[in-house]
């Protein structure tokens, strides 16, 4: 074993990828589910009854 040789290093030399894999992969889930939820958001805003729904609600609290 080399003293000098970082603990993330394969005994190749090859970098160990698997800590960028799961990064990648949580950002992207991240931004799947950001988008859906901002489609979700403008799917609701489309609709007059639900818009018309949310200013009473507003509304009743004054």
């Amino acid at each position: 074993m080399n003293a000098g040789a970082p603990l993330d290093m394969r005994p190749g030399g090859a970098p160990h990828t698997g800590h960028r894999l799961v990064r990648v992969a949580l950002r992207a889930a991240a931004a799947l589910l950001a988008t859906a939820v901002l489609a979700g958001v403008f799917m609701l805003y489309l609709q007059p009854e639900f818009l018309r729904a949310l200013a009473d609600q507003v509304w009743a609290c004054f």
